[in-house]
């Protein structure tokens, strides 16, 4: 069951990414509503799916990868159906859908099911740990799409063209905003999934495997992050724009350190 209605909500993805990108060939000066509601409509099917598996299978889909990914996948909705209840900022579907679509893709592929892998960090404890850390990876992406828009938007202003981004891409201040937003909530929610993972382990381990590719993983995402505040922090001038660079730099970062953990470092189905 969880299977087919993430499939179906792959195809309702699928549609919404369709609409976006006519309307935006076809030089509209906004993005019709009908690519959200197929968006929401995707994101209802990709929540239904989760909640079957869980029901299915009495275990949250945490573990393994395609688990893994199909939760991440749907944060990310969440994410983008929460931004895109302003009707200005519908646009960043054009990015964040595709990242969708390949993470719902990928989880299908992989097989959507349980790993019944025996894990020491259990219970609500672990539930919280993986969440939170989700939570953070949507929010960094967030702040890269809004980043890329923003980027795009500024130079299209610079270039005095005035032309198809400048009328269908949102305001540079509303791409801003969205990019603080972003990163105001992942941020926290990244550092307490990872004082929850310190905490567990020193408690109940006694040690702390700095070495293990998920520590690696979630601390140079952490960094990540910081270099996002940073490059904001950093004097008044041209601000904004420094921090959709970083924003956009460290999500390519991060993306391409998970890359390479996970085909040289990570053996077997655990969560990264």
């Amino acid at each position: 069951m969880s299977t087919i209605l993430i499939g179906s909500a792959l195809l309702l993805y699928i549609a919404s990414t369709a609409v976006l990108a006519v309307s935006f060939a076809g030089g509209r000066d906004r993005p019709p509503q009908s690519g959200t509601w197929l968006a929401a409509g995707g994101v209802a099917l990709h929540g239904s799916a989760l909640a079957a598996f869980t029901a299915t299978h009495g275990e949250l889909p945490l573990v393994g990868l395609a688990p893994s990914l199909a939760t991440l996948g749907f944060l990310i909705g969440v994410f983008l159906l929460v931004t895109t209840a302003a009707s200005e900022s519908r646009p960043v579907g054009l990015v964040l859908l595709p990242l969708i679509t390949v993470l719902a893709t990928l989880a299908l592929l992989l097989g959507l099911r349980p790993t019944g892998t025996p894990l020491a960090f259990r219970g609500i404890w672990f539930a919280f740990h993986v969440l939170a850390a989700l939570i953070g990876y949507a929010g960094l992406t967030m702040a890269f799409a809004a980043g890329l828009l923003y980027l795009l938007q500024f130079r299209e202003l610079k270039s005095k063209r005035l032309g198809r981004i400048f009328r269908y891409f949102p305001s540079l201040p509303t791409l801003d905003l969205l990019g603080r937003w972003a990163v105001a909530i992942g941020f926290p929610a990244l550092t307490l999934a990872l004082l929850l993972g310190w905490a567990w382990t020193i408690r109940f381990q006694n040690s702390f495997v700095a070495g293990n590719p998920q520590v690696i993983w979630g601390v140079c995402t952490w960094i990540a992050f910081l270099g996002v505040i940073a490059a904001r922090a950093a004097g008044s001038a041209g601000r904004e724009r420094r921090a959709a660079v970083a924003s956009v730099v460290a999500f390519v970062g991060v993306l391409m350190l998970y890359v390479v953990l996970r085909l040289a470092l990570v053996a077997g189905p655990a969560f990264l």
